[in-house]
């Protein structure tokens, strides 16, 4: 019966982890997060991304009544090659 202890390759894929992780080395590189704006519209009631913001302007599209329920909220983008 297994008793849940590492041996071989695992322990030591496991152990190499461990130590990349202390020198902070990550595997794959950080996506770049970019404040996005999301909101409510008449076309769609549930909250949608309705663009990022510097391009699109929350207090604007509220103020307006475009949109209402606006949020900017900070979201993933792809990292450049």
């Amino acid at each position: 019966m297994a008793r849940g202890y590492l041996e071989g390759p695992a322990a030591e894929e496991a152990q190499r982890r461990l130590d990349e992780l202390a020198r902070g080395v990550a595997d794959e590189p950080a996506a770049d997060l970019q404040a996005a704006v999301y909101g409510c519209t008449e076309d769609d009631p549930e909250p949608h991304f309705l663009g990022w913001l510097g391009e699109v302007d929350p207090d604007e599209l509220f103020a307006s009544g475009a949109a209402w329920g606006v949020t900017v909220r900070r979201t993933a983008t792809a990292a450049a090659s």
